[in-house]
């Protein structure tokens, strides 16, 4: 019910702007649409390879080491993997729905999620080029400070 109501607040605010006026309405969407084809070969090859690791991993591996009954090994594993993983947010939470659909642990999968977004080890040589060795290292620890802390909340939140 609430995705109908957003495609439908989404469209009347595009026939709104169509109104009021229609030669910037019409740049927009094809900017848009410029962005979607720019985005759609990416995003395929990444809906590829979820579906490859799906099919290659089971759900029974998946709750094995990333599961709610793993703890503090299963957050320290999703660490690592998020950690040394490079890969676009548009691509990391639709991965991190798939693996929870498939056994993931909540709390695990934060952490995942979190360090998968703010911590880079495979970039911390370029980030240590433009800001430092302390000042990347400093940062890098404390999102992974904080991908456990947030992990925390919502295991205390959510179950």
């Amino acid at each position: 019910m609430l995705n109908a109501i957003l495609y439908l607040a989404a469209f009347a605010l595009l026939l709104a702007s169509y109104v009021k006026d229609k030669k910037k309405t019409r740049t927009a969407l094809l900017k848009a649409w410029k962005s979607f084809e720019n985005l759609l070969p990416q995003f395929l090859v990444i809906l590829l390879v979820i579906g490859i690791l799906l099919a290659a991993v089971s759900p029974e591996t998946i709750t094995l080491v990333l599961g709610q009954n793993t703890g503090w090994v299963g957050m320290g594993m999703a660490a690592l993997i998020g950690s040394v993983t490079l890969i676009p947010g548009f691509v990391a939470f639709p991965l991190t729905a798939a693996l929870y659909e498939n056994g993931g642990g909540l709390m695990q999968l934060a952490v995942f999620v979190s360090t998968l977004m703010g911590v880079g080890v495979v970039t911390l040589p370029v980030e240590m080029g433009i800001f430092g060795l302390r000042v990347s290292l400093a940062r890098n620890f404390l999102n992974l400070l904080l991908a456990f802390g947030v992990a925390a909340i919502m295991g205390v939140v959510l179950t």
